[in-house]
């Protein structure tokens, strides 16, 4: 009896720390693929989408979107092999990315060598046009430090705007976040009709910098589908 009692609590034993490995090897999945999905979407809206299946979208009234472009980047491109290419995007876009942290912004989404990049949400900020500022002044300086194949420095244009946007996500594969609206659409226009190493600014973003940052007037610009705007390239903070 002593013997079957015995092996009886060693296979109980047994199966007890089988469960125990199991549950602990599924509770490190789970955080694997939580932290998977905390790399594609804004924790706010993991959480959501863990709880919710279908279309996430939210407004947003007061946000400042940015875009940067490598400027001269296919001629450039041509002349790197393919690895060394994304091995030197991939080095800049994680500079921009501690620098999404240390301002506390919102990354959206990079496209060939496009950078794109949100402040005010998917928690409001208030001080999310001077983030973004503060930010792209610093993306000039960063991207110097990295050389094309001809040794000279990486430039930039990059363009700011301010306003409403609709963010979420959509679809069930592949999904991202992402945003829609004017806001998008002016804030493109901003960096593709601004100049070699500037920081271009619309009147709307002006409005909420010019307290804490020199700006100056460029004057009106055409942009494609809204007519002339009045405009304004961004230099620095204020001592």
């Amino acid at each position: 009896d002593y013997a079957q009692n015995l092996t009886h609590f060693v296979g109980i034993q047994a199966d007890v720390s089988d469960r125990i490995i199991a549950e602990k090897a599924l509770r490190l999945e789970k955080n694997r693929s939580e932290q998977l999905l905390l790399n594609i979407l804004p924790k706010p809206i993991a959480e959501q989408l863990k709880k919710f299946q279908g279309t996430l979208a939210q407004q947003f009234d007061e946000v400042t979107i940015l875009f940067a472009d490598i400027v001269n980047f296919t001629p450039i491109s041509s002349q790197m092999q393919p690895l060394e290419l994304v091995s030197t995007l991939n080095q800049i876009f994680s500079t921009f990315d501690r620098l999404v942290d240390q301002y506390q912004l919102e990354k959206i989404k990079t496209i060939g060598d496009a950078y794109m990049v949100v402040g005010g949400l998917p928690l409001p900020k208030a001080d999310h046009a001077s983030a973004i500022a503060a930010m792209a002044l610093e993306m000039q300086q960063q991207i110097k430090q990295f050389l094309t194949p001809q040794g000279h420095p990486f430039q930039m244009r990059i363009g700011i705007h301010s306003g409403s946007v609709v963010a979420g996500v959509i679809g069930i594969k592949k999904f991202i976040y992402d945003l829609w609206g004017d806001t998008v659409n002016v804030a493109s226009r901003m960096e593709s009709q601004g100049e070699v190493g500037q920081i271009q600014v619309s009147e709307i973003t002006y409005e909420l910098l010019k307290e804490q940052y020199d700006l100056e007037k460029r004057g009106a610009v055409a942009i494609k589908g809204k007519g002339e705007m009045t405009t304004y390239w961004l230099r620095g903070k204020k001592l």
